[in-house]
């Protein structure tokens, strides 16, 4: 087995950074050559998900690289000897308050100490539910596998990356503590709060931090669209034996974006759901879920549903301010490697003050403009970028008017006719096309812009955009055609 030449592997990793600068991580750092053999390369992983997420995100980059760096038609495959390690042992958590830079990893309860400032306090002890009427069974080998694909876990979304400040200190603490002791803590934990403030970043961490500690639990993650799509697939191809065994036969449930449960009819769903979560939660395994709205305020959701939402802990995150969104573009700027000067992250913060992923994309967009120009990032090559052509900024310049001149334009209607009451398909798609684009391209709520179009309650926004994003997965015509409208709303704006 032939040992790679170190030189090689630091000429590869220096072409990852200086072709693929995007995708570099400063855990890469971690990353081992084991072997050259017979035209494969193995790359030593510290864990699993590192491992998942290279070989599905980052493989043809990392093939790329090796080739060039060889000269030779070389493939790369990555492994790990995670099952050699240890599980992470549950670490000590004293009481602290959740007002510190970062919090213990303990059970939170919703109390509140001198001055109002919460406190982590050990949660609530509820009746033991009954005895589940089977044992859980092990997992059997998935059948149809392609049905039960789920996303990738990113290691960047870990707990030690995640930057706490006012509006999420307590989401954060109640994540630590069901990580700790999933099950038994909060169950169920639900996160809601509006796009981009980290829901994803801590569903995530919970699932890396559990695998850490006992990589023997089943855990399956997913969002809410891929469980409702797997769900209709089963019912057309009969599989529904497989779809039940699959999610409720696991240790841990985590669904992303629940609320889209309560878009469009999905009474059949919903049931489904309801049966599910009954299960899991009478023997006693882990549920989290994370939406944009607490239970109450979600559209079309069944009542029973929403109890249940509400039996274990509801925790929001709110917007971040500028302290938090400068630690946030910091953190940001280390996980990539990346020298970042106080006074740039201090421009972007204070020009951003949405959410952490407009705060990465900004980021995202000066490191390429940096590379690019071979210019090191400084306040004016940020200035420059992030100025009057970037995309954030045209994203705050676009109106609802653009929007609609475009799009009546484009489909040759009125306003009048997108306002109205009509239902035809001539008039529903374009304005289904204005409500998805104002949410996308504007600050607008889902009531701000279903007032607009004709006093509609922000249920028929949602249902509008989803059917608009899963006519744009299926439909690549109309795909095109969105892309156009999006092209000439950028060039007004």
């Amino acid at each position: 087995m032939a040992k790679l030449d170190p030189a090689l592997w630091r000429d590869m990793m220096a072409y990852l950074r200086r072709k693929h600068a995007p995708i570099c991580r400063q855990w890469f750092e971690e990353l081992r050559p084991v072997s050259l053999d017979a035209g494969l390369l193995k790359i030593s992983t510290t864990n699993t998900i590192q491992q998942n997420y290279l070989q599905r995100k980052c493989l043809d980059q990392f093939t790329e690289a090796a080739q060039a760096t060889t000269n030779a038609l070389v493939a790369v495959r990555f492994i790990n000897d995670d099952h050699l390690r240890d599980p992470a042992p549950l670490e000590a958590a004293p009481s602290v308050s959740v007002t510190a830079t970062v919090v213990a990893e303990a059970p939170v309860a919703l109390s509140s100490g001198a001055g109002g400032t919460a406190t982590l306090a050990p949660p609530a002890v509820r009746p033991a539910p009954p005895a589940p009427l089977h044992r859980i069974e092990t997992l059997r080998p998935e059948v149809h596998a392609d049905l039960f694909e789920q996303p990738v876990i990113t290691p960047d979304y870990a707990f030690d990356t995640f930057v706490t400040g006012p509006g999420n200190q307590l989401a954060y603490a109640a994540a630590v503590a069901v990580a700790n002791q999933p099950g038994s803590a909060y169950n169920p934990l639900f996160v809601h709060g509006g796009v981009g403030l980290g829901k994803t970043h801590l569903l995530q961490a919970i699932c890396q931090k559990i695998m850490h500690r006992g990589p023997q639990q089943r855990i399956c993650y997913l969002s809410c669209d891929a469980f409702m799509n797997q769900f209709l697939d089963c019912v057309q191809r009969g599989l529904m034996d497989q779809f039940r065994h699959r999610y409720r036969h696991v240790d841990v449930l985590v669904i992303d974006d629940i609320h889209f449960l309560g878009v469009g009819n999905r009474e059949r769903t919903q049931e489904e759901f309801f049966h599910t979560f009954n299960e899991l939660h009478q023997a006693r395994k882990q549920i989290i879920l994370s939406s944009d709205a607490p239970p109450a305020e979600i559209p079309q959701l069944e009542e029973r549903l929403v109890s249940r939402f509400q039996w274990g802990l509801v925790v929001s995150i709110t917007r971040p301010d500028y302290e938090t969104r400068m630690a946030i573009v910091k953190a940001k700027a280390r996980l990539r490697n990346l020298t970042l000067p106080d006074d740039v992250a201090a421009y972007i913060a204070n020009r951003i003050d949405s959410n952490a992923r407009e705060l990465e994309g900004a980021l995202t967009t000066l490191q390429a403009s940096g590379d690019l120009q071979n210019h090191p990032i400084d306040l004016a090559l940020a200035q420059r970028t992030l100025g009057e052509g970037n995309r954030d900024h045209r994203l705050a310049q676009v109106t609802l008017q653009n929007i609609v001149d475009t799009v009546t334009a484009y489909y040759n209607v009125k306003l009048s006719d997108l306002q109205s009451k009509r239902r035809h398909k001539s008039i529903t798609q374009p304005r289904q096309v204005c409500m998805w684009l104002a949410r996308k391209r504007t600050r607008f709520s889902l009531q701000e812009i279903g007032a607009f179009f004709g006093g509609r309650d922000h249920t028929t926004v949602m249902h509008s955009i989803q059917t608009i994003e899963d006519r744009t997965r299926a439909d690549t015509v109309f795909a095109q055609q969105i892309q156009q409208l999006e092209d000439r709303i950028s060039k007004i704006g």
